[in-house]
């Protein structure tokens, strides 16, 4: 089963606005951030824990059946 992936925003009253990517380990957080970066200024960037765990790697094993 996948893990459950969420993007959480908090909007201050001055109307600023911060993001946290959940749910993704490694380097992957750092595209789906890219996308929400465009609609304003970048103040400042921090990593979360989850940046500097493994990312999750898929493995296929194929046999072969003769």
């Amino acid at each position: 089963m996948p893990k459950k992936q969420e993007i959480e925003f908090t909007i201050s009253p001055e109307g600023k606005v911060e993001f946290t990517v959940k749910g993704v380990k490694g380097s992957g957080c750092e595209e789906i951030a890219k996308a929400f970066e465009q609609v304003g200024e970048v103040e400042a960037r921090e990593k979360t824990a989850e940046y500097y765990e493994k990312e999750d790697e898929t493995y296929i094993r194929v046999r072969d059946k003769s």
